[in-house]
């Protein structure tokens, strides 16, 4: 069945209206119809600003969309060999609340996973690419796979740093960042210390995130980083606050 969605094409008129068609796994209709029936002009357009005009967006609250969420998970999940599909059937909607769900969605199966979703954690991350995404991916998928598969950590992480893509360098510094007293100081550092030149704004913020997150736990080892070493004004920043007041 074809996915066909209205949202204003530029003016408040009713008639104009884009319609997508895109191919929808049966498991998501229900949540389809919750999604629609909350469906909100005006916040839609402001999220979509908010966001650089890069995506659409339902204009639900996000208190309102996770409670969406869990109720259509709880009412039953699929196979776990369907996830995949439902993910990237996600990923192809235009509204942003989408790929929250397909990232929320693929946590719930942690206990299921194998070595190889890693890829499919990728494909997100390089897929309708923004911090947003990414960081909840790094927070629900990229951090809690890694603590299940340690031996991935290093061939895979050391790729996502090095790549040319600056949504991976960001994974790589933020995979870590719930990890507390868990963290490996000695890669994050190395991480870091790679990326530092860059120019990009997301790496820099992404830098300085790590720092100040890892500081909650030991901050005298982010104190010593960041006078030994010369980050940019950003990451410098961001990695103190927590510590200078």
């Amino acid at each position: 069945m074809p996915y066909i969605t209205p949202y204003p094409g530029g003016t408040l008129s009713s008639s104009a209206f884009l319609f997508i068609f895109t191919p929808m796994h049966p498991y998501l209709d229900p949540l389809e119809s919750e999604f629609k029936k909350r469906y909100h002009r005006e916040n839609a357009r402001a999220i979509k600003s908010y966001l650089r005009n890069q995506f659409e967006a339902y204009g639900i609250t996000t208190p309102m969309r996770r409670r969406l969420c869990i109720n259509h998970m709880n009412k039953g999940l699929p196979r776990y060999r369907e996830v995949p599909a439902i993910v990237k059937s996600c990923w192809k909607r235009p509204e942003r609340d989408w790929q929250y769900f397909a990232v929320e969605l693929l946590a719930k199966y942690r206990k299921e996973w194998d070595n190889k979703i890693v890829k499919l954690i990728e494909w997100m991350i390089v897929h309708k690419s923004w911090w947003d995404t990414v960081d909840h991916i790094a927070s629900e998928l990229t951090g809690p796979f890694f603590q299940l598969f340690p031996e991935k950590i290093l061939r895979v992480t050391a790729s996502w740093n090095r790549s040319e893509n600056i949504w991976l360098q960001r994974s790589s510094i933020m995979f870590q960042k719930k990890y507390r007293s868990g963290t490996n100081s000695e890669l994050l550092a190395k991480y870091i210390l790679h990326l530092k030149d860059s120019k990009e704004f997301f790496v820099q913020k992404a830098i300085g995130w790590a720092l100040r997150e890892y500081s909650k736990t030991n901050p005298q080892w982010v104190k010593d980083f960041v006078s030994t070493h010369d980050l940019p004004l950003l990451s410098h920043r961001e990695a103190l606050k927590r510590i200078v007041k």
